[in-house]
């Protein structure tokens, strides 16, 4: 009874030293912050407790669900810290908490005491929507002729913990060359065992300039002459998530969508959306199965992702649309070491029809599907295949120390990491058609490599810069604001 109690005293002892000395430190890969405090290591051991700190919203069961231990059950020693490793990653990538660390305390012969030390993120981001309506900067920047009237600004209040639940809500109302508002709202967890989600998304908007067709692996844009408005949609839907697993989520979405076009847009292309009429009305159904095992999900340097999805466009009704889409993502991330990694993925989409309205037109040029070397082109078909390959070398890695200027602690460092890297991708698109407008780049092997720099910086925010040659001998530079794959 004694020995109970000074076990108990001692815990609490090396808990509440470790809360007066704690040195929290940017979340990395290769954190020591694992290491036991003592360098004898026992063979194998038993967790008592799990004691977390600086969760001041999120709650505690949302920290734990994504732990892979339990108390009272003997682990080997390795496998123990193995499962901490990959514990602190998965804590990480509910881009909850600037920060993550996870320390073993050692207590007894085969005791251990478990301290998870959280950094949150500042949650609630009102922000200024000032975003280019065209796919990519190269577009705006040389196709269209860098023209600020292409640009949406407005307003977005984003909030990514309500009630410390992980909930996710978000409303924007968006000026300039697209009209829009939007509302998002999800919760992974709607049960005690933390397995089923749900979301909800409701979006309007409208447009004056549209996109109605390509040419020359171009696209071609109109507006009218008195400047009206071309193009008016809705949508709706509700998704049901299912994550039985750490790594495996399975969602079910059931939506609508309604789009409206003047009749000047089929006076254009009498083909946009294929059954004669000026609107375009359909609900679908999407299931998506998705393998997530990435390091860091904004920017991942080791793991996996694989993605199937099948939608049915067009349910009770198909009189407007009858279609069917099925997608695949799989990516693999190798860490060489800390400096090094590579990493390759492909994608692969198929329609079962040969036409669609060209509202889900897809291909190489439209996110995300693109070879690096084509950013001023679309390609499209019922089929594509990309492959993308990157190899990345990490020169800089700083944590700058703020807080004597910002004494907000979630603004109180900025960790900037810079990686060079070497890039080939390529990839096919199948266009049934044959369109002759577009038979340059179409039905046939597309490949381009180059060079860059990627800037991993504040919130995982990421910023490439990048020169890429393709196999018609055109050299570009580009600028984009997330991770190729």
């Amino acid at each position: 009874m004694h020995l109970q109690k000074l076990n108990i005293l001692l815990s609490f002892l090396l808990v509440m030293g470790l809360w007066l000395g704690c040195n929290t430190s940017a979340f990395s890969q290769d954190d020591t912050s694992l290491a036991p405090i003592v360098q004898t290591t026992p063979e194998r051991v038993k967790v008592n407790n799990v004691f977390i700190i600086g969760n001041e919203k999120t709650q505690k069961s949302v920290i734990l669900r994504e732990l892979d231990f339990t108390t009272d059950f003997f682990y080997d020693w390795e496998t123990f810290m193995g499962i901490l490793v990959a514990d602190q990653k998965k804590i990480y990538n509910l881009r909850l908490f600037t920060s993550v660390e996870i320390t073993p305390l050692i207590v007894g012969p085969e005791e251990v005491e478990v301290l998870i030390t959280v950094k949150e993120r500042w949650y609630i981001l009102p922000s200024l929507i000032f975003q280019l309506a065209d796919r990519n900067f190269a577009e705006w920047w040389t196709n269209q002729n860098h023209d600020f009237s292409r640009v949406n600004f407005g307003m977005k209040l984003s909030h990514s913990n309500v009630g410390g639940r992980n909930e996710k809500l978000r409303f924007s109302g968006q000026l300039g060359f697209t009209k829009a508002i939007d509302f998002q709202y999800s919760i992974p967890f709607i049960d005690k065992n933390q397995k089923h989600g749900l979301a909800f998304q409701f979006t309007l908007f409208d447009q004056k300039t549209l996109a109605i067709k390509s040419e020359n692996n171009r696209q071609v844009f109109y507006t009218s002459d008195a400047e009206d408005v071309l193009r008016k949609n809705m949508s709706t839907g509700i998704r049901y998530s299912y994550r039985r697993t750490f790594y495996n989520t399975h969602n079910f979405t059931l939506g609508y969508n309604s789009t409206w076009v003047s009749p000047l847009v089929l006076q254009q292309n009498p083909d946009y959306f294929q059954h004669g009429s000026n609107k375009l009305r359909y609900m679908f159904a999407t299931y998506s199965f998705r393998h997530d095992k990435r390091d860091n999900v904004s920017y991942a340097t080791q793991g996996e992702l694989l993605q199937l999805t099948a939608t049915k466009y067009g349910i009770f009704f198909v009189n407007e649309l009858d279609e069917v889409e099925v997608n695949v993502v799989a990516n693999k991330y190798f860490k060489l070491n800390d400096k090094f990694h590579f990493n390759t993925g492909l994608t692969a989409n198929w329609f079962l029809s040969v036409n669609q309205p060209y509202t889900l037109v897809r291909g190489i040029g439209y996110n995300p599907n693109f070879i690096r070397g084509y950013e001023l082109n679309v390609i499209e078909g019922q089929q594509l295949y990309v492959h993308k390959n990157s190899f990345r070398w990490k020169f800089v890695d700083w944590a700058i120390d703020i807080s004597n200027l910002v004494p907000l602690e979630q603004f109180s460092t900025i960790p900037i990491r810079l990686y060079w890297s070497a890039n080939f991708d390529h990839g096919y698109v199948k266009d049934r058609n044959n369109i002759p407008e577009n038979a340059r780049l179409t039905n046939q092997y597309l490949f381009g490599y180059g060079t860059g720099i990627d800037l991993v910086g504040f919130y995982d925010a990421v910023f490439r810069f990048e020169y890429s040659i393709n196999d018609q001998k055109e050299g570009t530079f580009f600028f984009n604001f997330k991770a190729p794959f």
